[in-house]
């Protein structure tokens, strides 16, 4: 009798915990470069890190920085914001990845970072800015990302149709800039690239199969290769640019690979490229013709024209 009473005492104060726990994870809680992650992570007591404040923030939640601040690499692995409004709010993390989004979950796996700085060392093989491995959407706005040895934001979605969005954003020095790859898993990526800026890559913004990626407004300059569709099956690849300019990459400023790659140029200004458009690896590179091309080595041939509309 008493061990059942022992038991059923366990167990109920198990679920006490857990209840209190539960109540414990705020909807908004609070960095700070001078808090302490044995905080509760509220305003008046916040936490030293990103990592140290996740436990005690609700799925959902917004973690937010009070002041200027390195608050460290970060795993998330439950649908959240990272803001760092209003102030300087840096990931520093020399010699790993900054922040790795593996919600592998649940619904509504959404990530939002925002006003962040996220800077490594650049020496170390196989670190990434922002790597997205499990997830539905990510969306990186208003940052600052450099000095990693792979690749600046790495968006590989594992299931059914991954949605990136990248906006007012800076990416530099990187082997590739912004990757979009569907794991294999995965239905498809769908990526937006609005007024951004990417610079000494590489690669600047590279698709690869089942992706399909618009970049808008933004500046693609002084990489090696500035765009590139990558196809290595026959599943298709789709990138659109738009109103950007593709400036003094010392490779292409435009390329495809394989037969199933595809890359349309509309309204967009390519200059001082060593060739402006590459399509010898196959594919389809083609204009809307109502693009500028000046200052290039070679501008290059267009595999085609492309009527403007529905197709």
């Amino acid at each position: 009798m008493q061990t059942t009473r022992f038991r059923l005492g366990f167990f109920a104060l198990i679920i006490l915990v857990a209840a209190f726990a539960a109540q414990g994870q705020a909807t908004r809680t609070w960095v700070s470069g001078v808090g302490d992650d044995v905080n509760p992570c509220s305003r008046t007591a916040p936490c030293k890190t990103f990592a140290g404040a996740i436990s005690k923030t609700a799925s959902g939640g917004i973690i937010d920085a009070l002041d200027p601040g390195g608050f460290g690499a970060v795993t998330i692995t439950k649908p959240i914001t990272l803001e760092g409004n209003g102030t300087l709010a840096s990931v520093l993390s020399s010699g790993v990845n900054g922040i790795i989004v593996n919600i592998t979950s649940g619904t509504n796996r959404n990530v939002i970072l925002r006003n962040l700085l996220i800077d490594g060392s650049g020496v170390t093989i196989g670190t990434n800015g922002v790597r997205f491995i499990a997830g539905d959407s990510l969306l990186v706005e208003d940052c600052y990302i450099h000095n990693y040895s792979t690749t600046g934001i790495d968006f590989e979605n594992d299931t059914g149709i991954g949605v990136l969005a990248v906006r007012r954003t800076s990416i530099a020095s990187t082997t590739v800039g912004i990757l979009v790859k569907p794991q294999a898993a995965a239905t498809a990526a769908r990526a937006a690239i609005q007024d951004t800026l990417v610079t000494k890559c590489t690669t600047g913004v590279r698709a690869e199969d089942k992706s399909n990626v618009q970049v808008e407004r933004s500046s693609i300059s002084g990489n090696v290769d500035g765009v590139l569709s990558f196809a290595a099956g026959g599943t298709g690849t789709v990138v659109v640019v738009v109103n950007t300019q593709i400036v003094g990459n010392t490779g292409a400023g435009l390329k495809t690979s394989g037969g199933a790659s595809a890359l349309r140029l509309s309204a967009s200004s390519v200059t001082g490229n060593a060739l402006g458009v590459d399509h010898a690896l196959g594919g389809e590179l083609s204009t809307y013709l109502n693009n500028v091309f000046t200052g290039n080595s070679s501008n290059g041939t267009f595999t085609g024209n492309t009527t403007p509309g529905l197709s």
